[in-house]
């Protein structure tokens, strides 16, 4: 049985805490599609928007590029691994490409750009200078938690080839 207990620090965070009132929460969608081939390396592929608010198939074609050519530049360094990206609108003009792969046999790494269209075109690496960082929205969070069951099942398998396709075709669709 668990204990609970009450830190000092809780007292501050009565209230509010870290979600101020005004926020208001709304549900997007995860959206699979095409998987993307960086060399020795493949990755799946979602979408994570507003219902209302798609993202635009041009820019999703410009983000492929781009994780292309940062991977063939050797700027993207991945190589005989799996994994899966998100592209994800994050308003009305500011979006998180993160190309997510497994490493070291069960971790997760991540690579993080962005593309801010109302200060101009093209994606970005997104500088993180701090040790203590954001990682993944509860949005993101759909994408890795399916992917994190998925690639368990496959750490599980006999990582055949039937296992492989196994992996790659499974896929999260739905509202988070």
């Amino acid at each position: 049985m668990a204990q609970t207990q009450t830190a000092p620090v809780l007292d501050a965070l009565t209230g509010e805490g870290s979600v101020p009132s005004t926020y208001e929460h709304f549900e997007k969608e995860i959206t699979p599609a095409e998987g993307i081939d960086l060399g020795k390396t493949w990755l799946k592929w979602y979408d994570i928007a507003r219902p209302d608010a798609p993202i635009d198939p041009d820019l999703q074609d410009e983000a492929r590029a781009f994780l292309q050519a940062e991977a063939k530049r050797g700027a993207l360094k991945l190589d005989d691994e799996l994994g899966f990206v998100f592209l994800h609108r994050c308003g009305e003009s500011f979006y998180f490409l993160c190309a997510n792969s497994w490493r070291n046999n069960n971790e997760l790494w991540s690579t993080v750009y962005y593309a801010d269209e109302s200060i101009g075109p093209g994606f970005h690496l997104f500088d993180l200078p701090r040790a203590h960082h954001g990682t993944f929205c509860v949005w993101e969070f759909g994408a890795v938690i399916h992917e994190q069951a998925a690639f368990k099942r496959f750490l599980f398998s006999d990582r055949g080839d039937e296992a492989l396709q196994a992996y790659l075709g499974d896929q999260y669709l739905g509202k988070v």
